[in-house]
């Protein structure tokens, strides 16, 4: 009887959850912020083959390295192009580059944690041993290691910083797990002879999901961060397709000629980073249990 009880608690206080981390999250600005950055550039991204601007790969000999005017706003770069034109298309390949990065790391990293930290023994040793051999690897040289030997393109750089970040939530997962499994309904649950599968899914997968959500909004910024590098390297988005990391690789041979070449799409980087890092953040506060 006593585990029914708990068990129906533990249900209620899940559906209670959602309304209050709202609430919470309602109330801090900084997160509010940080989704509004984050749905314009979406927006701007979803809509730009809908807008009335130019085409961001035709070239003008006339308009070369103009400074922003009427009939460009935010100027051209070494081949007339608009830049507010390939900012805004570069937008699609930046949070495509973040958003399906990071869906590869959690589809592989959470059942591996999920694994290794519900059953232990052998699977945890692997997992474990193997995880810790990624991470003990800084994550940009891992993203730019995979991407060389995957080819230059845009999917092979998702690919490449999706495995990358892998490792960061196998160790997050894991380490929920261990401390979700051994709680009173988890017990409850495998005493009345539910599946090990019923158990990860029904009971310990949704109490473990908060810190997941909120790395993986962190894990966004840094994946476009990457995204941006690898392009900028001639690993990412392969020209004359617009990206913010090959943008900024042709604006440096020009930062005293023509300067907005390299601010506006550097500007875009900084804007969308600190986005996801804010809205990250509010969403830590807003998912804790142990805040009020």
């Amino acid at each position: 009887m006593s585990t029914i009880v708990q068990v129906t608690a533990a249900s209620a206080s899940v559906k209670r959850a959602p309304n209050r981390a709202w609430r919470k999250l309602r109330a801090n600005k900084g997160a509010l912020v940080g989704l509004a950055i984050i749905l314009f550039f979406t927006a701007l991204a979803a809509l730009a083959p809908l807008l009335p601007i130019p085409d961001p790969v035709a070239t003008s000999w006339s308009a070369i390295r103009k400074a922003p005017s009427a009939a460009h706003w935010l100027g051209t770069d070494d081949l007339g192009r608009d830049i507010l034109s390939r900012m805004i298309w570069g937008a699609r390949a930046s949070l495509m580059a973040g958003v399906f990065s990071v869906a590869i790391a959690v589809a592989i990293g959470v059942p591996l944690g999920l694994m290794s930290g519900y059953y232990g023994g052998w699977i945890d040793q692997i997992v474990s041993r193997i995880t810790e051999a990624f991470l003990a690897m800084p994550f940009l040289i891992t993203a730019i290691a995979l991407a060389a030997f995957l080819g230059p393109s845009l999917t092979n750089a998702m690919i490449a910083i999706g495995l990358s970040a892998t490792p960061v939530f196998v160790r997050l997962t894991r380490g929920q797990v261990l401390a979700v499994k051994t709680e009173d309904y988890v017990e409850g649950a495998r005493s009345i002879g539910l599946r090990h599968f019923s158990i990860i899914t029904r009971y310990i997968l949704p109490n473990v999901f908060a810190p997941i959500l909120v790395q993986a909004t962190l894990t966004i910024a840094t994946a476009i961060i990457a995204e941006a590098s690898l392009s900028f390297l001639g690993l990412g988005q392969q020209p004359p397709a617009p990206s913010w990391g090959s943008m900024l690789n042709v604006a440096k041979n020009y930062l005293e000629q023509a300067p907005w070449m390299a601010m506006w799409p550097g500007a875009a980087i900084f804007l969308v980073v600190i986005g996801f890092n804010l809205l990250g953040d509010g969403l830590r506060d807003a998912l804790d249990p142990r805040e009020a």
